[in-house]
C-alpha cells in the first residue's frame, strides 16, 4: 500500500503539502506560517517530545533541517533563518509532535530579533480560528515549489 498522508500529531498531512521525505523525517509547509515561507520538519514517528526521540530521529531531523533550510533561503532569498523547536505546551508547542520550524528572516521583518519568539507563542493554535489557514490548494503549490527546487537542487545541497 502506498504511503498517501503523514500523521502530525491529530492530524493528517497529505502528500501533496509534503516537500521532502526521508527515513526518518518529513517537511511540510506551514498551515498558518508567522512569515512566508515559514516550513516545518517533523518527525515520522508521532513524539510529543524532543527527548523520547532516539539518535537516529535527532540526527535525521537536524540533517533534514539543514537541506531545508538551504532550500528555503534559496528560494525566499533570505538574508537569515530562524531555527527553533517548541518543546511541550508551555514552551508553545501547538500540535504535540516533535517538529522543527525553520523562518526565512529579513532586516527589519520584526521590530526586535526576538519578536519572532511572540509571534510563535501566541500564533492561534491549530484548532483556532482567531487566523484562517491557508488554503490546500495554496500550500500545494508552495510544497510543489519546494520539491522542484530540492529536486533540481539536490545534488548541490547533500
Amino acid at each position: 500500500m502506498a504511503l498517501s498522508a503523514f500523521r502530525f500529531g491529530p492530524l493528517t498531512i497529505p502528500l501533496e503539502q509534503v516537500f521532502l521525505v526521508s527515513k526518518l523525517s518529513y517537511a511540510l509547509v506551514n498551515l498558518k506560517p508567522v512569515r512566508p515561507g515559514h516550513v516545518l520538519v517533523a518527525t515520522r514517528r508521532p513524539v510529543a517530545r524532543f527527548n523520547d526521540l532516539s539518535q537516529s530521529e535527532v540526527l535525521d531531523l537536524f540533517t533534514q533541517a539543514q537541506r531545508v533550510s538551504k532550500v528555503v533561503e534559496r528560494v525566499t532569498k533570505a538574508e537569515s533563518l530562524t531555527l527553533c523547536i517548541q518543546d511541550g505546551d508551555k514552551a508553545g508547542q501547538s500540535v504535540p509532535h516533535v517538529h522543527l520550524h525553520v523562518i526565512p528572516r529579513f532586516e527589519g521583518d520584526f521590530a526586535t530579533n526576538d519578536d519572532i519568539y511572540d509571534a510563535l507563542a501566541h500564533q492561534p493554535r491549530v484548532d483556532n480560528h482567531e487566523r484562517p489557514p491557508r488554503s490546500p490548494h495554496d500550500m500545494a503549490e508552495e510544497a510543489l515549489r519546494l520539491r522542484e527546487e530540492i529536486g533540481s537542487q539536490w545534488n548541490a545541497i547533500s
